[in-house]
């Protein structure tokens, strides 16, 4: 059964979430390209885990208040929201900014609330030899070329478009802006600070990705202790939407094995 709430977690922030599923708790972070973009990643997930998926403040009319203007601050409000709760072993899977919150909390979480970390192309890390792309130089057309395998089929002309819907997009975008535009998309300090995390970190990476490349990738997964980068054919920096079924299969793979880990590691009872 899928449940929308709202829940206060500060006296001015509320979180939209939404919840599916039961089993290992997996909180679904999406990308600057907002919630839909990992809405069928999240259905997929509730087939065997208890999913939650917010809606980042700002993102889709959401409230943004003025004191949350960067990702460390979305990742201490999750972390907050899932301690609060009493969750532990949860799974983060994280899409683009997702992933880099997803990162970012990870870092930051000392009690053990967080067990394992799927980053699908996250941005979030400086590579020096590989830049990443200006989101915000780009327009609509360049976007597309630069973030899928297949343009042609995924291009929206904005000429097109609802006026309700492309209002929403340069709201999101704006928001984007506020909180990844200055370091741009990027935390200086956290790509030497991953080495700290010593959960398992699968980092998948669309092959044609080109707003932030497979070899920064492969930096990015290098800088965990436990990291590892798993290529995604056919896809650019939107796996689950452009291969849907390779994606899955990797995650479903890596939380098998995890799964199967923690059996291992058990105490005995007896």
């Amino acid at each position: 059964m899928t449940q929308d709430k709202s829940v206060a977690l500060y006296p001015d922030l509320s979180l939209t979430l939404t919840e599916a599923g039961t089993g290992t708790p997996c909180l679904v972070l999406h990308g600057g390209g907002g919630p839909a973009t990992v809405a069928g990643l999240s259905s997929h997930l509730a087939r065997t885990a208890h999913t939650i998926t917010p809606v980042h403040p700002g993102w889709d009319g959401t409230h943004r208040p003025g004191w949350l203007t960067g990702i460390d601050d979305l990742a201490l409000a999750y972390l907050h929201h899932l301690q609060g709760r009493g969750l532990r072993d949860v799974v983060v899977v994280g899409s683009s900014i997702g992933g880099w919150i997803a990162a970012e909390m990870a870092v930051r979480d000392t009690g053990g609330t967080i067990a394992g970390l799927v980053l699908i192309d996250p941005v979030g890390v400086h590579v020096e030899a590989e830049p990443i792309r200006d989101f915000f130089a780009l327009d609509a057309l360049g976007v597309a070329e630069y973030a899928w395998h297949d343009s042609a089929r995924f291009y929206r002309d904005p000429e097109v478009l609802p006026a309700g819907q492309v209002a929403l997009q340069r709201d999101n975008v704006a928001t984007l802006r506020a909180l990844a535009g200055d370091p741009y998309m990027h935390d200086p300090k956290l790509l030497r600070r991953l080495r700290s995390v010593d959960v398992p970190a699968l980092l998948l990476w669309g092959e044609s990705d080109r707003i932030v490349t497979p070899a920064y990738g492969a930096v990015y997964a290098e800088a965990f202790g436990t990291g590892r980068l798993q290529i995604i054919p056919e896809a650019g920096h939107l796996p689950q939407l452009e291969q849907p079924e390779a994606t899955f299969a990797a995650i479903d793979g890596y939380l098998r094995e995890m799964t199967a880990d923690r059996a291992l590691t058990a105490p005995v009872r007896g």
